[in-house]
């Protein structure tokens, strides 16, 4: 017990004295710099002192917190970067890797003139790759529609008369065309102006079918429609695919109906924007792809 009363003795003691510390006030003086006369007067202790100094630390978080969330200064934290910044970020970059594709083949043009003006051979082909298109990000799946359609197809023509005819007596109606890409037609067939396609405007990187089986006879890049692939149908159908990306078939592949054998793009001069310029030939004779397709 003496022990105990001892101990207790000294803990109050420490803590009278710590009282004493906290309840000693202080006097804090301005005076003038010139006439040394006080100008003015501050009294406090430690424990108002503590207080008030926490409540400014507590204010001044506040205040810089309010000022990064509903100011444009939290677009120079990294991790309070805007989404449509990003965006526009992605976007730039691409406009500037084909700004400088676009250069590259118009010096390759302009040095090619100057081949045939000094009477040297040009170089016949002139290819850029488009960086923009990541080949290898491109997967070619059936989709669920598009099993639906082929199995509704099937079905039909099971009990289709036309279907079992002579395949020599058959006409255009019992071709089952598939839609080359999925996009919004910009362009219409106008034979008066001598434009002898459908211009359909696509999502980038979308893949362009084969309208018919076929053969691929051309596949090769002009200046004027950039990138073309061409394909040889049954019926002496021919069907033209213009201003791609990228081809994915050569000359001489066969391919299905409805089968990828290129990417929707922007090249060649004559382009104004990433489309497909898609024409429709019979005997050498131009038709109106809208008669047959239903874009």
């Amino acid at each position: 017990m003496p022990i105990l009363n001892r101990t207790l003795m000294q803990f109050k003691e420490l803590w009278e004295k710590l009282k004493a510390k906290l309840k000693q006030k202080y006097r804090l003086i301005f005076y003038n710099h010139e006439s040394y006369e006080p100008t003015a007067t501050m009294v406090f202790n430690r424990i108002q002192l503590f207080v008030f100094g926490g409540l400014g630390i507590v204010a001044i978080f506040i205040l810089v917190s309010l000022i990064l969330i509903f100011t444009p200064l939290k677009a120079y934290l990294p991790a309070y970067t805007s989404s449509k910044l990003q965006q526009e970020i992605i976007r730039n970059a691409i406009r500037v890797d084909s700004l400088e594709n676009e250069l590259l083949m118009q010096e390759e043009y302009l040095a090619n003139i100057r081949s045939i003006i000094s009477g040297k051979t040009p170089v016949q082909k002139v290819s850029v790759a488009d960086t923009s298109v990541r080949m290898n990000d491109i997967v070619f799946t059936k989709s669920k529609h598009d099993s639906l359609l082929r199995k509704q197809i099937e079905e039909e023509e099971k009990f289709n008369v036309s279907s079992i005819e002579p395949k020599q007596n058959k006409g255009f109606s019992s071709l089952h065309f598939f839609l080359p890409v999925k996009g919004m037609i910009t362009s219409r067939y106008n034979a008066a102006e001598k434009h002898y396609a459908v211009d359909l405007a696509a999502a980038p990187n979308e893949p362009i079918l084969s309208v018919l089986d076929g053969t691929v006879t051309v596949s090769d890049w002009t200046i004027n429609t950039g990138y073309v692939i061409q394909v040889q149908h049954s019926n002496n159908l021919v069907s033209m695919y213009k201003h791609c990306s990228a081809l994915l078939k050569r000359v001489g592949d066969k391919v299905k109906a409805g089968e990828p054998i290129a990417i929707i793009g922007n090249s060649g001069e004559l382009s104004t924007g990433p489309h497909l310029h898609f024409e429709l030939w019979h005997n050498g004779i131009p038709l109106n792809p809208e008669n047959y397709i239903v874009f």
